[in-house]
């Protein structure tokens, strides 16, 4: 692989500031003070500031079902978080984030490159959710939220999205008795602006009731369990990667690709 990518791996940062170090003549292979661009082999004698660097972490790479109640990230100490539920030597963190009160797909990796080419806004990976959202949606509610829409405080609108109707949740079920009962839409987006989903439907007068995301590129939820997890594939892990280079839209990859 090449030089700044392997020392990137080693814990020596981002991609560039492993460049810089090249660049300033603080790191030598077999000896020779190397070069931007230098190949490594796993038998080369890689060496910064004359100390050998460390061999590269393994690489974890997890699809986790988030249980609402659990936070995507380490901010706040008296949360639970999702990390609790992965136990791995590797410190962890999560590949986008999905609030508290939202449960399903999030994706936990120590890979930093790879988590920055899937979160990036330029990759434009999908991700889907199932949403209840309370009362029925009108169609005209639906287009307005599929063309973008201009959230409160902000700019710009949103992306265009994919939203469609699954079905209706009686009142029951969605709510408190007497309540006007709910609609189950799938939302698939690219982008993912702080609480969009939950804000958008707000704004278009059908708060969100629950959220579920089912899907990140070619990553799919599945049968997982509340609170389970497993570790991707490699063609899941290669599917992804690939999107990530040539930006052709990754479908959910069959079962025969998952085992």
């Amino acid at each position: 692989m090449r030089l700044q990518k392997l020392l990137a791996q080693s814990g020596f940062g981002a991609r560039r500031k492993c460049e810089a170090l090249i660049a300033a003549g603080r790191v030598t292979v077999n000896g020779r003070v190397a070069q931007l661009g230098t190949i490594v082999s796993p038998d080369d004698d890689v060496r910064v500031d004359g100390q050998p660097i460390a061999a590269p972490e393994e690489k974890i790479y997890i699809a986790l079902h988030k249980p609402v109640g659990y936070a995507s990230d380490r901010s706040n100490p008296r949360n639970k978080t999702v990390f609790d539920l992965v136990p791995t030597p590797q410190r962890l963190f999560a590949v986008g984030r999905l609030d508290k009160d939202s449960s399903g797909l999030i994706l936990l990796t120590n890979d930093g490159a790879f988590a920055y080419r899937l979160t990036h806004p330029r990759f434009e990976h999908e991700k889907e959710y199932h949403v209840l959202v309370s009362g029925h949606p009108s169609e005209a509610a639906l287009q307005r939220w599929r063309a973008g829409v201009l959230l409160e405080g902000e700019v710009t609108p949103t992306a265009r999205a994919d939203v469609q109707i699954l079905r209706p949740q009686p009142a029951t079920l969605a709510g408190p008795p007497g309540a006007m009962g709910g609609t189950w839409l799938r939302v698939i987006m690219h982008e993912g602006r702080k609480r969009q989903i939950r804000r958008i439907a707000r704004q278009l007068g059908h708060p969100v009731i629950r959220l579920i995301r089912v899907r990140v590129g070619c990553v799919t939820l599945g049968d997982l369990k509340s609170g389970d997890w497993r570790r991707l594939t490699d063609a899941e892990v290669a599917a992804l990667e690939r999107y990530n280079t040539d930006g052709r839209f990754t479908q959910p990859l069959d079962s025969n690709d998952r085992n």
